[in-house]
């Protein structure tokens, strides 16, 4: 029973699932109670809408994770707390849906804002607080305001990595 109770742990992801579910399904208003139900669990907007890939998971259950509706993010990436993945705005790009689009087993630190129509490389990890505004390669590591690569993964990278 206690392995049972360690193993189950409340998570956005959780949530997100069977609202991206019924959103895929088409059922109306449901996915929006969910949504809305997330907000006051975890203080995040993670929208129905939002593709996040097999394997994805947040951090600390996604505390003040902000999604936009329009975004999508890869396989086994590991999303911190607090972070902001959204659109640019219409007085940064003439097209105001441009959304971030992250790949696979990506690790994004907390607090880190990915905002635009931008392309952030599988095997990429974004350091707490960065701000990233331009599009990154696979396998780098980057930091700062406005977000620079000042290096790269190792070539057998995990961002979630399992326990022995």
């Amino acid at each position: 029973m206690a392995r049972y109770l360690t193993e189950l742990h409340m998570n956005a992801i959780h949530f997100h699932r069977f609202a991206h579910w019924l959103y895929q399904q088409k059922i109306p208003f449901l996915p929006m109670v969910v949504r809305n139900l997330m907000f006051l669990v975890f203080n995040s907007y993670i929208p129905p809408s939002a593709e996040i890939g097999e394997g994805s998971v947040f951090a600390y259950g996604a505390i003040g994770v902000v999604i936009h509706a329009n975004s999508k993010i890869g396989k086994n990436c590991v999303i911190g707390q607090g972070i902001t993945i959204g659109a640019s705005e219409a007085y940064v790009s003439p097209d105001v849906k441009a959304c971030p689009t992250i790949g696979d087993n990506c690790y994004i630190g907390a607090g880190a804002r990915i905002l635009g129509g931008i392309h952030i490389g599988s095997n990429s990890v974004v350091a707490a607080g960065a701000v990233v505004l331009n599009d990154v390669p696979e396998h780098s590591v980057v930091v700062g305001v406005p977000a620079k690569v000042i290096g790269q993964t190792n070539a057998d990278y995990l961002a979630i990595r399992k326990a022995a």
